[in-house]
């Protein structure tokens, strides 16, 4: 009998336990939120942080703060995460390439794949490629005729060396038959005012950077690597379109947390950022920056299409033999 009373006491005592645990679940967030974002104010990731803080903060009742921390290509924003607590109320906003890029880059002291979690995908992007003003082509097919008739002369800028902007260009040059030569930067601004200068050609480079020079006839644009041509440039062809299937390529922004973040305030995370994203003014933002909203996916496939694209990026550097920094 007493036996029986204590496994009736623990029971009750676990049952008690888990309700407890339930019901601060269901109040979270309980305090004020934190939006990491690795980069500086004024740039893309900042953006749409900011605008998905005003949204959230409707959502969950708490004041969202977005908290820069930019350097280390984002390095610095992920750490500022780990180190929080890892109750949901600190998250991370980046570019998918803080996962499948940047560990192909340069060495880290973590594991981007195993220390983050996707908890939703905010917006996508295809890159555009542009050229310097003075290039004598008006289109991709004088692109290629342009750089074979002056081998080992042609070069191009990446916004980092390792990211999806460096290894477009090597697929470009496989598929191409050209020999364009990597020059890579420390972000857009710096790549494009030299492509602006003729130091460089060529470049891949999102639009949120290249649409206000394409409008300003500061460079060219030749072509998206986007599923479909952006509703920015819609006179812009895809690769697809041009014969160049293989260079479809996307990046996309979404929120991320540890882990070990309980599941559960995922979810509330999760469901307030889609929530946000409905919202007409949203989009229309985001639309006016050249990104796109894709259908919402489970963060299982988010963590997949992450683990798909990191394999990719991994074979096409190893394939030039490019080491890490």
């Amino acid at each position: 009998m007493n036996f029986t009373r204590r496994v009736l006491s623990l029971t009750a005592l676990a049952c008690a336990a888990l309700a407890a645990t339930g019901a601060a679940l269901a109040q979270f967030p309980d305090k004020p939120m934190r939006i990491v974002v690795g980069a500086p104010a004024g740039g893309t990731a900042d953006i749409v942080a900011r605008t998905l803080s005003e949204g959230l903060a409707q959502q969950l009742g708490q004041p969202v703060m977005v908290d820069n921390k930019p350097g280390g290509a984002g390095l610095i924003g992920l750490q500022e995460v780990l180190k929080a607590p890892r109750d949901g109320h600190t998250v991370l906003v980046s570019v998918n390439g803080i996962i499948s890029e940047i560990p192909h880059a340069m060495k880290l002291p973590v594991d981007p794949m195993k220390e983050l979690r996707p908890v939703a995908e905010i917006a996508r992007t295809g890159l555009l490629f542009v050229g310097g003003p003075n290039v004598p082509a008006s289109n991709v097919k004088e692109v290629v005729a342009y750089i074979k008739a002056n081998p080992g002369k042609v070069n191009y800028a990446s916004y980092s060396p390792g990211t999806l902007s460096h290894t477009l260009g090597l697929e470009f040059n496989k598929l191409a038959g050209t020999d364009m030569v990597h020059v890579g930067y420390k972000g857009s601004p710096p790549a494009l005012t030299d492509l602006i200068g003729g130091h460089v050609s060529f470049m891949f480079d999102g639009p949120a950077t290249s649409i206000p020079m394409i409008k300003g006839g500061k460079i060219k644009v030749f072509a998206t690597t986007a599923p479909a041509r952006l509703s920015m440039l819609p006179d812009v062809p895809t690769f697809a379109e041009l014969g160049y299937k293989d260079l479809t390529e996307t990046a996309w922004m979404g929120m991320f947390v540890s882990p070990d973040v309980p599941a559960a305030a995922q979810t509330r995370l999760r469901d307030a950022v889609l929530k946000v994203l409905e919202q007409p003014a949203v989009r229309q933002r985001f639309a006016g920056m050249g990104l796109d909203m894709a259908p919402p996916a489970s963060a299982d496939e988010l963590a997949r299409s992450l683990r798909a694209a990191s394999d990719r990026q991994a074979a096409t550097l190893k394939a030039v033999g490019f080491k890490p920094e």
